[in-house]
């Protein structure tokens, strides 16, 4: 799909997953479009499936929720059904707000969010550890976020101008 992008795409993109809410009419006048042509290509994109979905992003910290931690969870036995059992319960735990599965000793890594160490406790304890399928799990709490960005790095898939760095 990314070679069918040309630059007026890549910088509606680019506008998009900086600020969501932006109207199609300010879009269209940061990229030199009437707004009708402009809304059709961004219909086009998420008819494609590359705008997935628009979202707001949340401070956290002002709603209490400031406590972040990376796990690595090895199954007992990774088979299919056990995966699957695991991935569909990572899938209804809004304290996960990331997983995926990884390479090496660990099946996956977890990015968990919640109010303090006691919530995070009760969490692996009520949810993770009683699945009865996890054999080990290691936790790295976030001292201080560095970069935390949702914004897809367009300019490795093209030279667009207008692209940010």
């Amino acid at each position: 799909m990314s070679d069918m992008l040309d630059a007026v795409d890549a910088k509606i993109l680019d506008l998009i997953q900086h600020d969501a809410g932006l109207s199609v009419a300010e879009i269209a006048e940061r990229v030199g479009l009437s707004s009708s042509p402009c809304w059709r290509r961004i219909k086009r994109l998420e008819d494609d499936g590359v705008i997935q979905r628009r979202v707001t992003i949340l401070d956290r910290e002002k709603l209490g929720l400031d406590f972040e931690v990376y796990c690595t969870v090895k199954l007992s036995l990774p088979t299919k059904e056990n995966l699957e059992t695991f991935e569909q319960s990572v899938k209804r735990w809004p304290e996960v707000v990331q997983c995926a599965t990884v390479t090496g000793a660990a099946d996956y890594e977890l990015r968990i969010v919640t109010r303090d160490m006691h919530a995070f406790d009760d969490f692996l304890r009520e949810k993770i550890l009683s699945l009865g399928l996890v054999s080990n799990i290691e936790s790295r709490i976030v001292i201080r976020a560095v970069k935390n960005s949702t914004a897809v790095p367009l300019g490795l898939i093209s030279p667009y101008v207008g692209v940010r760095a």
